[in-house]
């Protein structure tokens, strides 16, 4: 489990045969084998670490799912290490498990903002509402508005500086999570079932 308040930046040092190796500092202390560390958003598994880096397997749902194989040796990578009990609580709930890619359609200043307008699918959409909570790229960020193909986020001068962003340009992909509690929400929504439920449905089921 993750904020979505970035600790550092590190540099993809190789990424091949399954695995990924990301030059780093901050992120190292404390480190243990089989911790998670959101690496652009997304949750990896420690296998190994030495003075200035990690390492983790990463499976091919993940390279299908998320922007992960589209970053180059040298990029930037945004990371932040598993929430513990009793730190504060800067961002959102964010368990590092991207929904979907979207895709920067632009980014122009407001005051001492920045607005990002993210193109993306009807589905994560469908769980993205104006004030509501969203992590690009791991960063939680607060939704300015939502439509129904794209959405757009405000963001500080500061988040920009220490994250990926400083690189992020028109057309760059973003790996997308949605709020946890609006998956649940669309989920119940719009599950379907063979069964009408009825008030003759409930009481033939005991619950009148």
């Amino acid at each position: 489990m993750f904020t979505g308040i970035v600790e550092e930046v590190g540099k993809l040092k190789s990424l091949g045969g399954g695995r990924i190796e990301i030059s780093c500092a901050k992120v190292l202390g404390g480190v243990k084998i089989g911790d998670s560390i959101s690496t652009n958003g997304i949750c990896l598994t420690v296998v190994d670490f030495g003075e200035n880096f990690f390492a983790a397997d990463v499976m091919p749902e993940t390279f299908r799912k998320t922007s992960l194989a589209e970053v180059k040796r040298g990029g930037i990578v945004n990371l932040e290490r598993a929430l513990q009990l009793g730190d504060r609580f800067g961002g959102h709930i964010v368990s590092g498990h991207i929904d979907g890619v979207g895709k920067i359609l632009s980014i122009r200043p407001e005051g001492n903002a920045l607005v990002i307008d993210v193109a993306a699918e009807n589905f994560l959409l469908r769980q993205i509402a104006p004030k509501g909570s969203v992590a690009l790229d791991g960063i939680s960020l607060t939704v300015v508005d939502a439509g129904n193909e794209n959405f757009s986020v405000s963001m500080i001068p500061h988040t920009r500086e220490v994250t990926n962003f400083q690189s992020k340009r028109v057309g760059s992909p973003v790996n997308i999570e949605t709020d946890v509690l609006a998956k649940y929400v669309d989920r119940l929504l719009n599950f379907k079932t063979s069964a009408n439920v009825t008030k003759d449905f409930l009481a033939a089921n005991g619950f009148i």
